[in-house]
């Protein structure tokens, strides 16, 4: 007797949405009659929204990071470890690329694999709007070898500032750091780094502080975090100053160098680390797939989520485009959006199998937190669902910035592990060293 075959539910990405629809996916429908496959070109998650403290020391990731392949056994999917390069809608398969070893020799060869129903949740990447030098002379924070990278030269120009001033206490000796973009990461980026630089100085280098930092801060726009409410904003923008921080609006970078960047008023900006910030896109992939795409590669859904063009395929989070019936603007690229993504493509998928109603996705904005390390938090709750905003700031901010991150690990662990890791983590808090040095 020639045993059925399993119904085959891939995802590719394993961010936030991705991970936490997996998950449900894996619970729900078990391993018996279906084949829930994750595709994720890492090997471990982390919250995208954490990567500046990570890029900043202050996080050390190996602590609060998810295994895939383990978190795939206890949840009931399987985890392939490859980058996805295409996709033949004709015959249902995702297209993975070779995977290679450091060394660039062939482990595994380019091969597919079969969906039913294929969930994209790539998330997205920085845009550098064709920016001439970025892509050679800025870092980026999309990935946690990226924060890593950045943490290491950072820790690197520390040392050396260090030993100058040992030598000769009266030079002009800092680290330079340019940041482009005055969006939630690089405002926070910007905070993390004087944390980060204040406890330099209990790890062994003694005569480096904060004052040594010079942190500037890129925007184009008129303002910094134009999603939050302009006092808030502006509450920021002080706080920032106060710290050290050279806050700069209205000023747009036209080319980057080794040394420094340019804006189009002419003016040189000297830095040893530049960080590109500023906008996002989906991966230029998704516009080679023959799927309908918006600006920045993002694709085009319809209000239950699937793709315009291929009712069996799904997208969520970052890389997906919809806009709300009766609004001008699209959902925003946020961690919130890709939770309540995944909420209703879990539904949808159950739906399509079962031959029952899909429902449409309602996007609720419970408004945006921005938080300054230690220094402060702002942001507006609630959104557009009691018609206004809630500008909140200080602890109260605090409390609800870090709950975000206790909710999706609860949504990927469930209550009682979750509850367990944050438990862990407040021991961590307490016990590990305030700053990860390798």
């Amino acid at each position: 007797m020639t045993k059925a075959r399993k119904t085959q539910i891939v995802i590719v990405g394993g961010g936030a949405g991705g991970l936490e629809l997996a998950t449900r996916l894996g619970a729900h429908f078990g391993r018996e009659n279906f084949d829930i496959i994750l595709v994720e070109k890492n090997r471990t998650h982390i919250w995208k929204p954490l990567l500046h403290e990570v890029a900043a020391g202050s996080l050390d990731a190996n602590l609060d990071e998810v295994g895939y392949r383990s978190h795939g056994h206890a949840w009931g999917y399987r985890f392939f470890y490859g980058a996805m390069e295409g996709i033949d809608r004709t015959t249902r398969h995702v297209l993975i690329a070779p995977i290679l070893d450091e060394d660039g020799r062939e482990i595994m060869g380019r091969h597919r694999i079969r969906y039913d129903y294929l969930v994209m949740a790539v998330g997205s990447v920085s845009n550098d709007f064709g920016t001439e030098g970025v892509a050679q002379h800025c870092i980026f924070l999309d990935s946690r070898a990226q924060a890593d990278r950045f943490r290491t030269k950072l820790l690197n120009h520390c040392l050396r500032v260090s030993r100058t001033l040992q030598a000769d206490p009266d030079a002009d000796a800092s680290v330079k750091v340019d940041i482009v973009g005055g969006g939630a990461t690089g405002v926070e980026l910007a905070a993390e780094l004087y944390n980060s630089a204040a406890a330099l100085r209990h790890y062994g280098l003694e005569v480096f502080d904060e004052s040594r930092l010079k942190v500037t801060l890129i925007e184009a726009g008129p303002r910094i975090l134009p999603a939050l409410p302009e006092d808030l904003a502006k509450a920021a923008h002080e706080e920032l100053e106060a710290l050290g921080v050279r806050v700069m609006t209205d000023t747009a970078v036209v080319e980057a160098t080794a040394d420094g960047m340019i804006t189009r008023s002419g003016e040189f900006i000297a830095a040893d680390l530049r960080i590109w910030a500023a906008g996002v896109k989906a991966a230029d992939i998704l516009a080679d797939m023959g799927l309908e795409t918006a600006r920045g590669n993002q694709l085009v859904v319809k209000p239950t989520l699937q793709t315009t063009r291929d009712d069996r395929i799904f997208a969520l989070g970052d890389c997906a485009w919809f806009v709300p019936a009766g609004d001008t603007r699209a959902v925003p690229p946020r961690a919130q959006a890709a939770h309540q993504m995944a909420s209703t493509v879990f539904h949808n998928i159950r739906a399509l199998i079962r031959g029952t109603p899909l429902k449409n996705f309602v996007y609720r904005d419970h408004g945006s937190l921005v938080s300054l390390s230690h220094f402060s938090t702002v942001g507006s709750l609630m959104g557009n669902l009691i018609g206004g905003r809630m500008a909140i700031e200080g602890r109260l901010a605090r409390f609800v910035y870090v709950s975000l991150y206790r909710m999706h690990l609860i949504a990927i662990h469930g209550w009682l592990k979750g509850l367990a890791l944050i438990l862990v983590g407040h021991v961590n808090h307490i016990i590990r060293p305030r700053l990860k040095l390798h």
